[in-house]
């Protein structure tokens, strides 16, 4: 009689501590990191033999390419990943450029200032604003009050942070009191975007580069499973890829027929963005295009709106009033040959280089899912997806691309 009672208290037992495991389970909120690796082409993680990102894409997801936003540039694609809006639409039209309604230039992390360069509202916000704490570190203008917040934990941009450093931070966030705790993160890294452009895609030194960062998302993803009681969706990403420059194929933009008394000049490198100035009549624009179609000689183009409209790229007073582009190896300079020593850039028009990587793993995921290219707006709403956080404003991206890789 004694043993069953026995057993019958230790089935209660074994009853009642699952029972209450499946409902901690059941109770924990989804934690989501998202990780950029600033100019990480889609190859490269076969290319250069990244193991542990391709570990995240054989137990979850991987897509073939991320398509990126046009422009291919740094801030209006990291821009869009945060707001699921295109560069037109969260205001951020390229790394450097500037507004002919408000007579002011824009450049890099000028939001820090001035935060109504930006619209939209940021997956941090997001977060916020529905009751889940969230953390960036170096996300670009993740420091700016956009809606006149920011996310409960963040840093301020320093190009001599520690790489670890940043690591050891979203393992500590994570550790916090549940209280405290973010459960949306969003990271930074550029050494793969800065090997890109001194030394090209195919160089050996951004092969180490690749090496380096693949090492260091092993760490985190490593502690993530070892150190922390709950499960993480860690998502890695990157904002464009890179394509190969000619220093020959240089073109000096000074060169060209513009009359800097009309014209200001914006150049990022594989663009020029021509602005007219307060007193520049719409024939001195008409002429302008006309003169540097003539001058062209088949070594750039100038953009037509249907062009833009193509690549949702209208309808703003920080599109330039006349914008020529090239497509690589050339690109826009104003050094002579011998101090021309970049190898690599982005910001070209879509092509199969400008691709981005995509892999992620975790609760929300399922596993060995290879999705077919789609385009980094329909991140958005796929995080705030995953985190259960309502999306009640307009985005421009939508989940279904993603829908295959989810758990349902």
């Amino acid at each position: 009689m004694n043993k069953v009672i026995c057993l019958g208290l230790a089935f209660l037992s074994v009853f009642v501590c699952a029972t209450s495991v499946a409902a901690n389970n059941k109770d924990i909120k989804p934690t989501v990191i998202v990780i950029s690796l600033d100019g990480f082409r889609w190859d490269y993680i076969d290319k250069y033999d990244a193991k542990n990102l391709q570990a995240i894409a054989q137990h979850g997801v991987r897509a073939e390419q991320m398509r990126p936003a046009y422009p291919t540039k740094t801030f209006p694609n990291h821009i869009t990943l945060a707001t699921g809006l295109y560069p037109t639409h969260h205001g951020i039209v390229d790394n450097d450029f500037c507004d002919k309604e408000r007579h002011q230039c824009y450049a890099m992390g000028d939001g820090l200032k001035d935060s109504t360069w930006l619209k939209g509202i940021p997956l941090w916000n997001l977060a916020e604003m529905n009751g889940v704490k969230a953390a960036t570190y170096f996300w670009p203008e993740s420091d700016a009050r956009i809606n006149g917040m920011t996310p409960s934990y963040y840093f301020h941009f320093s190009q001599q942070a520690n790489y670890q450093d940043r690591i050891d931070q979203m393992v500590d966030w994570l550790k916090m009191p549940a209280a405290t705790r973010p459960h949306f993160i969003m990271g930074y890294f550029s050494a793969v975007d800065t090997a890109g452009h001194l030394f090209g895609p195919d160089a050996p030194e951004t092969a180490r580069a690749v090496q380096r960062v693949d090492k260091l998302i092993g760490r985190l993803r490593a502690r993530l499973q070892q150190e922390l009681s709950f499960p993480v969706n860690l998502i890695v990403l990157a904002d464009h890829g890179m394509a190969r420059i000619d220093a020959e194929e240089g073109i000096d933009y000074r060169k060209l027929p513009i009359d800097t008394n009309k014209f200001h000049v914006v150049s990022v490198e594989t663009r020029l963005l021509i602005y007219a100035k307060p007193n520049t009549s719409a024939d001195d624009i008409a002429k302008l295009r006309q003169q540097l179609e003539l001058a062209a000689n088949g070594r750039y183009r100038v953009l037509d709106n249907a062009y833009l409209a193509a690549r949702h790229y209208t309808n703003s007073p920080r599109i330039a009033d006349v914008i020529a582009e090239v497509d690589a190896p050339a690109f826009f300079t104003n050094q002579p040959l011998a101090e021309r020593d970049h190898h690599g850039a982005h910001g070209f028009s879509y092509i199969k280089d400008m691709g981005a990587l995509f892999v992620a793993e975790g609760p929300a995921f399922k596993q060995g899912v290879t999705l077919a290219p789609f385009d980094n707006v329909d991140v958005y709403p796929t995080v705030a997806h995953i985190l259960g956080l309502p999306i009640q404003h307009k985005v421009d991206g939508n989940i279904q691309a993603l829908l295959p890789a989810l758990v349902k």
